[in-house]
């Protein structure tokens, strides 16, 4: 990690500020964080200018890829830029919404960006599959996201940091991680953020009801690095974790999640077919259109909406959920890491 880096100002506690109660309009957070983008791509600049890299790779690095796209003369090294979202969609799809209108010039911007200066982008690589970019316009009159991005992305599959090959004798991975293979075992999580929180609050007023139903049941809550555990309510025959280390290994074996509706938690259970509840925020594009859009190629997950879901309902869900039948879940093909590897090599 470069000395640098603690100089970044801070995304997360930008999101945090803009959420409510599993409410975040990321769209209007995201427009509102031009100052943090711009102090982050100076610290960039200032990175760069001091050791003459061979190759900078920018993973979801917006502002980066913004900001030379304005001044493509700043560019010194080759770049890389990876992305798994590609296309901010309204959630007021009123017509004449101010929001249909903002997220669409955005989009055409960046359209714009792009095909004058195909020069910055030395690869551009999307994490997943062109399929799973949600088939709709940029906006009116625009391209439809999958056809711009098959011009302008090439697409390598969905990354992970594991094998599913490695986790398919669960039992015996369950034991190595130090769980009783004989016990239904529960893991409760919401992201790297503090705006999970009254998901997760709600899963533990629920863990009774379902305890009481499955009295093995173990059950782990991974809180976060920016939750105060203080603000969880303990309950009999629950952990709770403020982080857990490589935390889709235990996933992996796990026969319940209950999570966010974030792309990176939802896909580790998914590829690993592994049965889970997600909660996308409200007003989140990401997790409301692009994320679900992906989940449902895989037939993965069971989708519920956090405002609507009582503490009762979420316990039946859980325990509708708990070990379910994941055969018909979509097969995943591991390798995209490689794949983007030696796309990437080719530059050096």
């Amino acid at each position: 990690v470069h000395p640098r880096s603690h100089f970044l100002a801070s995304e997360s506690a930008h999101w945090e500020q803009s959420a409510g109660d599993e409410d975040l309009h990321c769209f209007y957070a995201w427009w509102e964080m031009v100052e943090i983008q711009l102090a982050n791509f100076m610290v960039f600049l200032e990175v760069v200018a001091e050791t003459p890299y061979d190759l900078w790779i920018g993973d979801e690095a917006w502002e980066v890829d913004y900001y030379l796209h304005e001044n493509p003369e700043l560019k010194t090294a080759p770049f890389v830029f990876l992305t798994d979202f590609l296309g901010w969609l309204p959630m007021d799809r009123r017509n004449g919404s101010r929001e249909a209108f903002l997220t669409a010039d955005y989009n055409l911007e960046m359209i714009k960006q792009v095909e004058r200066y195909q020069r910055v982008r030395d690869r551009a690589i999307y994490i997943g599959d062109y399929d799973d970019l949600v088939p709709e316009r940029f906006g009116p009159g625009l391209p439809l996201i999958p056809e711009w991005a098959a011009a302008h992305f090439s697409a390598v599959g969905y990354i992970t940091p594991f094998d599913p090959a490695d986790y398919a004798d669960t039992e015996a991975r369950r034991a190595d991680l130090g769980y009783d293979p004989q016990r239904p075992l529960i893991f409760f999580t919401a992201g790297g953020t503090a705006v999970g929180q009254p998901l997760l609050r709600k899963a533990i007023d629920a863990w009774p009801l379902i305890h009481r139903d499955q009295p093995e049941a173990q059950c782990i809550v991974v809180a976060g690095p920016r939750i105060d555990l203080q603000h969880l309510p303990q309950q009999p025959g629950l952990t709770i974790q403020p982080y857990v280390d490589n935390l889709y290994e235990h996933l992996a074996v796990a026969d319940l999640g209950v999570v966010q509706g974030g792309l990176g938690t939802t896909m580790e259970l998914a590829v690993n077919r592994r049965p889970f509840i997600y909660f996308p925020l409200k007003n989140h594009c990401e997790q409301v259109y692009h994320v679900a859009h992906r989940l449902d190629r895989y037939r993965a997950g069971r989708r519920l909406d956090f405002a609507a879901t009582t503490v009762e309902a979420l316990a039946e869900a859980a325990l509708e959920t708990l070990g379910a039948d994941t055969r018909l879940y979509r097969p995943f093909t591991p390798g995209a890491a490689h794949r983007a590897a030696a796309l990437i090599a080719e530059l050096l």
